[in-house]
């Protein structure tokens, strides 16, 4: 069930910078990318974490359409972290960027991060975008891999998101969330839920921070204006996960 408490604009303040952060794994776009552009550009993200980015033939340019599409821009992924990608609002001032592959696990999909540094106002933030795997030691190797390069980004404040192929009840959900904040845990808004669009009976899709990003609120836009339940099911087959976050400065 949807709250009625509205999320956080995005803004600037003189302590540290509101930010909408976007999850969504959209199926190599392979389904209505009209309504999926429309879903993204109903949240006004600052930063869209995708999963299953286009990773075959011009896929570069099939990227860029939906983040143009959606009112934004791409920061960096897609084949090159195979699925993986970030895009970004012009709002963002990027410092760098990095897609990098996992090791692959013979019969498993390749699988890898793309990452980032930016910078809204004074606030700095390393991004990350993720698809864990679908088998259990593996994914949860993949939650440590994840865990040492946020720490490696050299910032003092992170976001990661993705999804994790796994319920919050899980070794790896849990990995991570020892570490980070589950951002839906710390402040719940919207619809709990990510898969399936249809029928959603499991949250398998997250985002994360670490401890000094202050969590205004987060989940599934279900009644944000502009999102509607015919554009979430079309869009692909998963439900994205919405997230206001404050960034402090520094």
């Amino acid at each position: 069930m949807a709250t009625s408490i509205p999320l956080p604009n995005s803004r600037t303040e003189p302590d540290g910078s509101v930010l909408r952060v976007l999850s969504y794994n959209i199926r190599s776009l392979r389904d209505d990318t009209a309504a999926l552009a429309r879903v993204i550009g109903a949240c006004a993200p600052d930063l869209v974490l995708v999963q299953e980015a286009p990773r075959f033939f011009r896929w570069r340019k099939k990227l860029a359409r939906l983040a143009a599409a959606s009112g934004l821009v791409v920061l960096t992924g897609g084949a090159t972290a195979a699925g993986p990608a970030i895009l970004c609002s012009l709002r963002a001032t990027v410092e760098r960027t990095e897609d990098v592959l996992l090791p692959l696990t013979p019969g498993q999909h390749r699988r890898g991060f793309a990452t980032a540094v930016v910078r809204f106002g004074g606030a700095r933030l390393g991004v990350l975008s993720c698809h864990l795997s679908l088998q259990k030691d593996e994914r949860y190797e993949q939650g440590g891999m994840l865990l040492d390069r946020l720490a490696g980004l050299g910032v003092d404040h992170a976001v990661a998101g993705g999804d994790l192929n796994e319920r919050p009840g899980g070794p790896t959900f849990r990995r991570l969330a020892d570490g980070l904040q589950d951002c839906r845990a710390a402040a719940p808004w919207g619809g709990e839920n990510t898969f399936t669009p249809v029928t959603p009976f499991q949250r398998i899709d997250a985002i994360f921070a670490t401890k000094g990003v202050e969590v205004l609120g987060c989940g599934v836009p279900l009644g944000l204006p502009g999102v509607t339940e015919t554009d979430l099911r079309a869009a692909t087959d998963h439900l994205p996960v919405l997230a206001a976050l404050k960034v402090p400065v520094g």
